[in-house]
């Protein structure tokens, strides 16, 4: 039985808590553009890729891919908002195009950057407490909120919530009190489904899913999955996927499939999911862990699971053997038009990344230098 999982909270607040006392404040992020790839002529231009940066460094950055030019453009915002105070900010958690808009979730700051999708200059924010991840709906984006400060407490008493806000004032007009530390949402039939963690209580994690009718914006259900969720995705067949953690002892992480209409689990399959994306019918997952047993992570995978079957149907999606380059894997995202494959390396944490482009058949075209733990990844459409 494998005991690995991602790596745990209390364990990662340590290590950047540690990096942290050894930085300077005075970090200035000059733009810097590469060529890495022929010109491309697809309907989407191109992608952002917000890189997290250690957490008390205020180092998360902004870099852009353009198809049209092949070129690679890092620390993109300072350059379109030179008067913005210590840049981006502190960890940045999720990015998600809507609209003319781009928008950046900064956990440690407490905000949303609001940003002209063509342009990056700023727009305005939305002040969101420990705020992680951002879906969109009608004329409100829906972020979740731990609520509470950055602390590992197993007696943890602020239960987190989804905001409601309203994209065209950047207003937060509602919340919706949900589990203890909820990570990522979904929006399906109605409903918006949200991962409840429990991070910080260790090792009392939360096991549910809330279901909140979009309608009302009340919670109407929390669904018992497993301890310690992270990620949820819907399929076309009202199938959520959802992620768990586990305990990185004993308890193994997996990913579950539970089915909205049956209104339970249909099938779990025995893998650790770091990070995962759906296209079409298949859910792509960067699998590792981590067991706080021996303190090290299990050997990354690159798994597809046929969300149809819901079974996996590549062990490797990477056909090339360029997968011993990856040092840690970290995000992944695949272009919805070619199907093209995009795996981020965090390398060791505390200096830049790298970013792997394959095409669809897992065959690598070209890497490039990114920010700091490069992670979250949203495409510009036409």
């Amino acid at each position: 039985m494998r005991i690995f999982s991602l790596i745990p909270t209390s364990t990662l607040l340590l290590v950047l808590l540690m990096v942290t006392a050894c930085r300077h404040d005075d970090v200035i992020f000059i733009p810097e553009h590469v060529d890495v790839a022929r010109p491309s002529l697809t309907s989407v231009r191109g992608f952002f890729v917000l890189n997290e940066g250690n957490m008390g460094t205020n180092k998360a950055t902004l870099d852009y891919y353009n198809y049209t030019s092949g070129r690679y453009s890092r620390n993109i915002f300072g350059a379109a908002n030179p008067g913005v105070a210590k840049e981006m900010g502190d960890v940045g958690n999720d990015i998600a195009i809507y609209g003319e808009r781009l928008y950046a979730v900064i956990n440690c700051s407490n905000k949303v950057d609001v940003l002209d999708r063509m342009t990056v200059k700023k727009i305005g924010q939305v002040d969101i407490p420990n705020c992680r991840n951002i879906k969109f709906h009608g004329r409100y984006a829906y972020v979740t909120s731990y609520a509470g400060p950055v602390q590992i407490d197993r007696d943890y008493k602020q239960l987190g919530y989804v905001a409601r806000v309203d994209t065209a004032t950047l207003e937060v007009v509602d919340r919706c009190v949900v589990g203890f530390q909820p990570d990522g949402l979904e929006i399906a039939g109605g409903y918006i489904y949200v991962a409840n963690s429990g991070g910080y209580m260790v090792p009392n994690y939360e096991n549910t899913v809330s279901v909140i009718d979009i309608a009302t914006f009340k919670e109407v259900e929390r669904v018992t999955i497993a301890i310690n969720l992270q990620h949820v995705i819907a399929d076309d067949r009202g199938v959520l996927w959802v992620s768990s953690r586990g305990n990185y002892l004993d308890e193994d992480s997996r990913l579950y499939a539970y089915d909205t209409r049956k209104r339970r689990v249909v099938t779990s399959l025995d893998i650790p999911v770091s990070s995962m994306t759906l296209c079409g019918d298949s859910l792509y997952v960067v699998s590792t862990g981590w067991s706080n047993v021996d303190m090290s992570s299990s050997d990354a995978r690159y798994i597809i699971v046929n969300t149809a079957t819901m079974e996996i149907v590549n062990e490797n999606f990477i056909t090339d053997r360029s997968e011993s380059d990856i040092e840690r894997p970290y995000g992944i995202a695949v272009n919805p038009v070619t199907r093209d494959i995009i795996i981020t390396d965090a390398r060791n944490y505390v200096t830049p990344g790298t970013l792997f482009y394959y095409d669809k058949d897992g065959q690598l075209q070209w890497q490039v230098r990114t920010g700091d733990i490069p992670a979250h990844i949203t495409f510009l459409g036409q």
